[in-house]
């Protein structure tokens, strides 16, 4: 048994995510939900970058990106990913591994019909990942998706969004002198609960 309290509360780590979330989103400067997201090549080696972090659901955590991406690539030869979120100004993070589906149809549209216009024709005009001649093209490229798409663009058929079910979560907050305090979450192939766990820092 751990001995979790505090902070650490709680029997449902999607819940405590929300939590720490809320709580950072009233103290960090920029873009709290952003997530370092890891993938892995055909080769198996590692690629990060951040993309933002916009649903938690009851058993997964959602992005959305461009479907010809390189991470898009990555994620569907693997079916795996891991992000770690991390919150300078509470001096916490939560680590995340698990399987990787698509998000698409009524959900997918909805948040995409959320986003402003001009980062909804930025989707129809971005190659995401693919060589670019100048900034100049870009904005050319805008201009030409503007014209063809107007002021109500349907979502891309390459543009929607990724769920990860994680089958590990770890929460970790700062503590004196590097002593650190680490529970992780672990939900094995056919579990109902999660097993948690004090780690060492």
């Amino acid at each position: 048994m751990s001995d979790r309290d505090g902070i650490f509360k709680g029997d449902d780590p999607f819940e405590l995510t929300r939590r720490w979330l809320a709580e950072a989103e009233k103290t960090e400067v920029n873009d709290p939900n952003a997530i370092a997201m890891a993938t892995v090549d055909a080769d198996g080696l590692p690629n990060v970058r951040m993309v933002l972090l916009k649903e938690i659901e009851d058993d997964a955590f959602v992005f959305y990106t461009n479907y010809e991406s390189v991470k898009a690539s990555e994620i569907e030869g693997a079916g795996k990913a891991a992000f770690v979120m991390h919150w300078k100004s509470l001096r916490r993070q939560v680590r995340v591994r698990g399987t990787v589906t698509r998000v698409e149809g009524p959900q997918a549209d909805a948040y995409y019909a959320s986003r402003s216009l001009k980062s909804r024709l930025g989707a129809w005009a971005s190659h995401q990942s693919q060589p670019l001649a100048s900034r100049a093209a870009l904005v050319a490229e805008v201009a030409k998706v503007t014209a063809r798409h107007g002021t109500d663009p349907k979502r891309p058929p390459f543009w929607g969004g990724y769920r990860i079910r994680p089958s590990e979560i770890e929460f970790w907050a700062d503590g004196a002198f590097r002593l650190h305090d680490r529970f992780r979450w672990i939900k094995k192939p056919g579990q109902r609960e999660w097993e948690t766990t004090r780690l060492n820092p």
